[in-house]
């Protein structure tokens, strides 16, 4: 398998992904109170796919950035292994608020009832995925268009900035609560956003074999 078809792999990975999430997010919203459990397993089923699409993603970061730009080797392992660390908390996060869903008598909500989410969500999550931003940044600042790069440290900047969030208690409906909607679900969506958004970029800036054909030919 070469270089351009692990690349449109891995950015046809990372929009389908986003896809699924982006899918999942507004299913936090339908209910005012504890969802049925139909609510909760529908959009934690979406989000685990598009975790397990995201491992695909991040592993093919790193070949891609080895193979592209052999300078910025070190910076696309760490953009991988901390994007992938950003993963393993949330699939760990889903996981435990799956098990209280099904082990409950009566609808709950997990945003809430499960504690052992608040962090994960928050804190830990904005903390390992702004250090995947940075390093992806740096990585891809020689492969992807600029906006690219600027928005992944703008980004970044946004995820470091809910860090503190652990501070300001667990009720959902604080935007900037441990577990409120400002720190997870807004967070969340914005870099799902661009993941989508990166994922078409890298699909479509790989050369196809008649482009490679092309410039062979011109070359000659």
């Amino acid at each position: 398998m070469g270089i351009n078809k692990i690349q449109r792999t891995t950015g046809a990975a990372a929009f389908a992904g986003a896809g699924c999430t982006l899918i999942e997010l507004p299913l936090y919203f339908v209910y005012a109170g504890a969802p049925p459990d139909a609510n909760v397993l529908t959009r934690c089923l979406l989000g685990l796919v598009g975790l397990t699409l995201f491992i695909v993603f991040m592993s093919g970061l790193t070949y891609v950035v080895r193979q592209r730009d052999p300078e910025r080797d070190w910076f696309g392992s760490l953009a991988a292994r901390a994007g992938t660390a950003w993963l393993t908390v949330i699939l760990v996060s889903t996981g435990l608020e799956v098990g209280a869903v099904i082990a409950a008598p009566e609808p709950i909500d997990p945003t809430i009832t499960v504690t052992g989410t608040y962090i994960l969500y928050g804190t830990i999550s904005r903390l390992l995925e702004g250090l995947f931003l940075v390093a992806f940044a740096i990585a891809a600042a020689r492969l992807l268009p600029r906006w690219c790069i600027v928005t992944s440290w703008a980004l970044a900047a946004v995820n470091f900035a809910f860090v503190p969030s652990l501070f300001f208690g667990n009720t959902p409906a604080n935007f900037y609560a441990a577990n409120g909607w400002g720190s997870t679900a807004t967070v969340g969506g914005l870099t799902m956003l661009w993941l989508f958004a990166i994922g078409i970029t890298l699909y479509r800036s790989a050369p196809t074999e008649a482009d490679q054909y092309a410039l062979s030919a011109t070359s000659t």
